[in-house]
């Protein structure tokens, strides 16, 4: 429970963090330093002070002894007495305070009035509220007695000077570690910054550097990005080149068939057509989601032209009001990302009677939901429908035709590229299917 309580206040970046680790060892020494020197520099040597001040004060005391009038002391004091800098005066009863007076933070003040009251017969109470000077309230059996002394005779001179080092070596010191801890972060977040544009899709230029185990780990990034990006490139050449040769005997069947006129031509033509619709869906998984350059684009507009389109073609498409409050662009592939939401919204329209688009753009995501009346996809089994050439007999109507199910794939892969996620759920609003592309901005 106290992790789960510590992560929620800790830094989320590598740098707050790294700081943090800086900060605390740093702040942790002072408050050793500081608690050590105010133990020993303050209570230790305000400790001698003061027992010094005792002895005079005793001397000052033992003068007052052999008075008999309390208007005598002044003088007498000052005849025996007056090298030690101390004054004593007779003062009522009424005079003197209830407690001593001193300011919260005086700390050799606390420890002189312990002593005082401990050490010194008589003690009432000590005034510390003025910094230079110290009044001391007795009572005497002659009278009562103020005895005024200066304020150095007890403490440290200048006390604050070890504090004002302290935080002033300690803020330099974390400062220049701070500058060190930039340099060294840097290659880090480079590294961050070239995998997640690698993750979107993006191709960002990216030379390792640092130290040695931050240089590994660029140079094992770059290598397993040349392979991903290589393995892409084979299989993108492959399916185009297979494709592509399938063509032209495709091409030669339909001719051929187009010259005959019986009804068992009827049939083969529907097979050859299946067969093509089959190979421009293999042609579209090729290209995955590199077809295009990343562009700013403004999603609403986007989504306006996909949805006005797929009007024009006959389907029942309806683009909803934009939800939220954002405004803006993202960048995207616009081909790349229109042939997924086109997708979707063909899945949607051929298991259901219509479908629902709508946009949702905030100050960090991206979301473009299609929903339909269809049958639905079961939750134990939409996983498995976002794999490529996966058809679910059971929860899709299958005899519309046309399908070797990579729509779902396809979009799959188009929102891994732009640093997405594909979701599939039940729809509240139309009871089928919901298909939701959500994106980082």
């Amino acid at each position: 429970m106290f992790s789960a309580w510590l992560k929620r206040y800790m830094p989320r970046g590598i740098y707050g963090r790294a700081a943090l680790i800086l900060l605390l060892p740093v702040v942790f020494l002072q408050l050793v330093v500081t608690v050590i020197f105010a133990q020993r520099h303050f209570e230790g040597v305000t400790t001698q002070m003061t027992n010094t001040v005792l002895r005079e004060l005793a001397l000052v005391l033992d003068t007052v002894d052999t008075l008999s009038e309390p208007g005598e002391i002044p003088a007498a004091v000052q005849a025996r007495a007056g090298q030690l800098e101390i004054a004593v005066t007779s003062i009522a009863q009424a005079d003197i305070p209830e407690q001593n007076r001193m300011v919260w933070y005086d700390y050799s003040g606390r420890v002189l009035s312990a002593l005082l009251a401990g050490e010194l017969p008589g003690f009432r109470a000590v005034d510390l509220s003025e910094s230079s000077a110290v009044r001391l309230f007795i009572d005497h059996p002659l009278s009562a007695l103020e005895i005024d002394f200066d304020r150095r005779r007890i403490s440290a001179a200048n006390p604050h000077q070890m504090f004002v080092y302290t935080l002033f070596f300690g803020i330099l010191m974390t400062l220049i570690a701070s500058v060190y801890l930039r340099n060294q972060l840097r290659p880090i977040k480079r590294l961050a910054r070239a995998a997640q544009a690698f993750g979107r899709g993006r191709h960002e230029p990216y030379v390792p550097a640092g130290a040695d185990e931050v240089r590994a780990a660029g140079a094992a990034f770059v290598d397993m990005r040349s392979r991903i990006e290589r393995q892409i490139e084979q299989r993108t050449l492959m399916l185009s080149g297979v494709s592509h040769d399938l063509r032209t005997p495709l091409t030669r069947m339909r001719l051929s068939l187009s010259m005959l006129e019986d009804e068992e031509a009827e049939a083969l033509r529907e097979d050859v057509d299946d067969m093509q619709r089959m190979l421009d869906e293999f042609l579209n998984f090729a290209k995955g989601a590199a077809e295009g350059e990343p562009e700013v684009v403004d999603p609403h507009v986007m989504m306006a032209q996909i949805v006005a389109d797929a009007q024009r073609a006959g389907r029942d498409v309806t683009l909803l009001p934009p939800e939220g409050d954002g405004h803006g662009k993202v960048t995207l592939r616009r081909s790349a990302f229109r042939r997924a939401v086109d997708n979707l919204i063909s899945n949607a329209v051929r298991y259901g009677a219509r479908a629902e688009v709508s946009v949702l753009l905030t100050d960090k995501t991206l979301r473009v939901r299609v929903e339909d009346d269809g049958p639905g996809i079961p939750e134990a089994r939409r996983s498995e429908a976002m794999r490529p050439f996966s058809r679910l007999d059971p929860a899709r109507n299958q005899d519309r035709g046309g399908s070797v199910g990579l729509g779902l794939a396809i979009a799959t892969d188009i929102a891994r590229a732009h640093g997405g996620v594909l979701r599939l759920g039940e729809s509240t609003r139309l009871g089928g299917l919901r298909a939701d592309i959500v994106v980082a901005r």
